[in-house]
């Protein structure tokens, strides 16, 4: 006999839930955001990073370090998410990708799999036990983008690691007149649309041999 359609519904809540989860760790990170990491973990909750095991107060002071020291710039993307509840614990497995613009060049990109525990605590899902597997490590050279191209594309605002980053300004507000600015090519021509994109250096990299968080 198939589930009731509260049964799916509750299924389908727990799983958003448990996404909203990964991804405050992802914004934690990138724009190094502690109460926003911590609240990811539970206060006891382990994480198995290859290079380092630690809780989660220690492992927001390495992971923050590890960025601030190596990195211009991070952004942790998650991909394709697999769920496997039951009752108040679940145990996942999420593809990430992670673009790091290291100080040391060339930039790098990892991708690889966070494999979780979660569980639920007074109706709170946050991840109890982490295993941080990285499956590959790729050398990324940066764009051959013109400099006054590149500042012209990043003019409006630059990234920042921590809250005085414009993601989180409430009402976001917009800081330039509606128009095509002096200097900008017509919509759909000019090296913006070719590959690199958006890459922008302002946030904080490390050599393949470092860990990505």
């Amino acid at each position: 006999m198939g589930r009731s359609r509260e049964e799916q519904v509750t299924e389908l809540l727990t799983r958003q839930e448990i996404s909203d989860c990964l991804l405050r760790y992802c914004r934690g990170v990138d724009r190094q955001d502690r109460d926003l990491l911590l609240s990811a973990y539970h206060p006891d909750a382990v994480d198995d990073h290859g290079r380092v095991v630690l809780g989660r107060e220690e492992f927001a002071d390495w992971v923050f370090a590890m960025h601030r020291d190596n990195h211009v710039a991070h952004s942790h993307v998650l991909h394709n998410i697999t769920f496997d509840i039951d009752g108040d614990v679940a145990h996942t497995e999420t593809y990430y990708t992670a673009f790091c613009e290291n100080i040391t060049k060339p930039n790098m990109v990892t991708t690889g799999r966070y494999v979780d525990r979660l569980e639920r605590r007074d109706g709170h899902w946050a991840i109890a036990a982490r295993v941080a597997i990285t499956d590959s490590v790729y050398r990324v050279d940066d764009y051959p983008m013109p400099a006054e191209f590149r500042a012209m594309v990043q003019s409006n605002v630059r990234s920042r690691r921590d809250r005085g980053d414009v993601s989180y300004e409430r009402p976001l507000r917009l800081r330039r007149p509606v128009g095509v600015l002096p200097g900008a090519p017509a919509p759909g021509h000019g090296p913006g649309h070719g590959p690199g994109h958006g890459q922008g250096p302002d946030a904080g990299g490390d050599t393949a041999s470092a860990a990505t968080g």
